[in-house]
């Protein structure tokens, strides 16, 4: 179809505005219009100052722009400009409700890319000089969130996996942490948790798993949690509970 444009799903990574990869950032720099995640920081919008910025957050128990209307605005922006960047937290194809934007771009016709970012659960292990793998101790990782779809069960079946790591896992952790105590997990393993990962009021906390399952402070921003022996302390390891 002549004269659409052409969309970029771009990932903005964890939160540090210096974290987005090269292409992501240049694609920023040549945007005509960026739609744009809640949790998208100033910094990171500073990149592309010169286009027109649409926000189309969605954050969890908060009011949010619905999925077929964020879809929408894709296709009208691609139809009114040449080169349009939806800019979204993380990676864009980890719980980025990528491929609903896809199929809706794809059905109206129109040209799509999808740039990588680096996704959070790899930040909050690199933050906190934590491998999510350890030979001998780890060598499986999954990615789970305990969001569901319409009709779903609210807590399906947990990963078998050396090491768990929830997404949006801020009112959820207790519940799973329960769950696994009582498939026989330990009370006396170790838990990482991450708030607002990369950026500069990041807090961790190191807990085990029963501490876990009595429930997480009010949190200020997107929370990480991960569980499993990797996250155990190496014997040189500083105390500072960020490192």
């Amino acid at each position: 179809m002549a004269g659409l444009g052409k969309v970029y799903l771009v990932g903005a990574g964890p939160g540090a505005a210096d974290l987005i990869t090269v292409r992501g950032a240049r694609l920023l720099g040549e945007a005509e219009v960026v739609l744009y995640d809640a949790l998208v920081t100033p910094e990171m919008l500073a990149l592309c100052a010169q286009a027109e910025l649409i926000p189309v957050g969605k954050r969890s128990g908060q009011r949010s722009t619905a999925q077929t209307v964020i879809n929408e605005k894709l296709v009208d922006a691609a139809q009114r400009y040449q080169r349009v960047v939806r800019l979204k937290g993380g990676d864009p194809m980890l719980f980025g409700r990528a491929d609903e934007e896809l199929r809706a771009l794809e059905e109206a016709g129109i040209e799509v890319e999808v740039v990588p970012g680096i996704t959070t659960a790899v930040a909050a292990a690199a933050a906190t000089l934590q491998p999510l793998t350890k030979r001998g101790v780890a060598r499986s990782v999954a990615f789970f969130t305990s969001s569901t779809a319409p009709g779903e069960p609210d807590h399906p079946a947990l990963p078998e996996t050396d090491t768990l790591v929830q997404y949006m896992g801020g009112r959820e952790a207790a519940a799973t942490a329960e769950r696994l105590l009582a498939e026989g997990r330990r009370p006396d393993l170790p838990v990482v948790v991450v708030e607002n990962c990369s950026r500069a009021d990041q807090r961790v906390r190191r807990l085990t798993l029963a501490d876990l399952a009595h429930g997480l402070d009010v949190a200020h921003g997107p929370v990480l949690v991960m569980i499993g022996e990797a996250m155990g302390h190496r014997p040189h390891q500083s105390l500072d509970p960020s490192a």
